[in-house]
């Protein structure tokens, strides 16, 4: 199994925190780690440095390079640019298919913490037995007892493997997250999972589904398989690349696949902070939020505060709110709509205030 930590977007959701020169995943905000250090010291428990591969951008490749400086120049696979993660996903199974075309691997988001990470590493093993076993696309599902916006959803068939942890099911049915005809009885019952990646195969096979389902996006990953470590490598790349369509995978690629697939409930607990409200909780139920001196409450309770250090904050009479100060950038929202923070950077996108991006 190759592991491939993803690090791609910026999470513009925690902004002004979370930035294009440093995204969510890089921030520390965990007992000075990051989530992308959690990740690859989880990883680093069953994998050498010399497995665990990293795809990203060039901005954050540099980024990633400061906070694991082990990780060898060439388990980096830098995209040429940002173009949805089918053109991605494609991408890195063309890179590895030049080195390991039948080594399972499995995309591992960097933004996420997964815990348990004993459950999640037993979750790793099944995944490559099993597609080492019966070659199908695998891929991991949380169980929902409400309808979730903004993720497709699963509804599990036949049982196909159970080590007592991990339960392995053969995909009955694949629900796009935007399908009208969407049975939120099932969701209720709790029959169906939502997605929550961590997709899995071996390169020759996801390249395969490539040419069955997405010609467009097969042709060009082949002609930089041709031109991979030759001195064309970059021209090469950088002009196939960009004939890729924008979209992710699931557009075209493996919601077509997904009649075949099996999906694993996953055991650990999978934590995706999207928001300034699912950090915010986390952080406070895990013990995490400290205040000090120099924040004072008068009259108000539930707020999240974070600013530079030895800056004094008071609030008084408010409840519920996430205060963030960088400096240069003061957000102040309530809790419940953590959610709009990216119309604030679309806004900054717009008027091209590109140093608050």
């Amino acid at each position: 199994m190759k592991p491939i930590i993803i690090c791609g977007g910026i999470g513009s959701k925690m902004w002004p925190v979370s930035r294009s020169t440093m995204p969510k995943h890089f921030v520390k905000f965990f007992e000075s780690k990051s989530l992308f250090q959690i990740n690859y010291e989880t990883l680093r428990q069953k994998f050498s440095t010399e497995d665990i591969f990293i795809q990203t951008n060039a901005l954050q490749a540099k980024i990633a390079k400061e906070q694991v400086p082990e990780i060898p120049d060439g388990n980096f696979f830098i995209e040429p640019e940002m173009r949805n993660q089918g053109p991605a996903t494609g991408f890195l199974a063309a890179k590895l298919f030049k080195k390991f075309p039948d080594e399972p691997f499995m995309l591992v988001q960097a933004d996420v913490l997964r815990r348990p990470a004993e459950k999640f590493l037993e979750t790793i093993e099944q995944f490559d037995y099993l597609i080492k076993r019966d070659g199908k696309l695998m891929t991991g599902g949380i169980r929902l007892k409400h309808g979730v916006a903004g993720i497709d959803f699963m509804v599990a068939g036949d049982e196909i493997e159970n080590t007592g942890d991990v339960t392995i099911y053969k995909m009955k049915k694949w629900v796009m997250r935007d399908d009208p005809n969407r049975d939120e009885s099932q969701i209720e019952s709790g029959a169906v999972l939502g997605h929550a990646n961590h997709y899995a195969w071996t390169p020759r096979l996801m390249l395969e589904a490539f040419k069955r389902r997405a010609p467009e996006w097969y042709e060009p990953l082949m002609k930089m398989v041709d031109v991979f470590d030759t001195p064309d490598e970059d021209r090469v790349v950088k002009e196939e690349y960009a004939k890729m369509p924008k979209d992710p995978i699931e557009a075209r690629v493996t919601k077509y696949e997904m009649d075949d697939a099996y999906v694993v409930d996953l055991p650990f607990d999978w934590i995706d902070f999207g928001t300034w409200e699912s950090l915010a909780n986390f952080m406070v139920t895990n013990d995490l939020y400290k205040t000090d001196e120099n924040i004072l409450e008068i009259d108000g309770s539930g707020n999240f505060i974070s600013r530079p250090n030895g800056k004094y904050v008071a609030t008084i009479g408010v409840e519920n709110l996430v205060i963030v100060d960088t400096g240069d950038a003061l957000l102040v929202l309530k809790k419940d709509k953590s959610g709009k923070v990216g119309e604030v950077v679309d806004t900054l996108k717009a008027k091209e205030r590109i140093e608050l991006l």
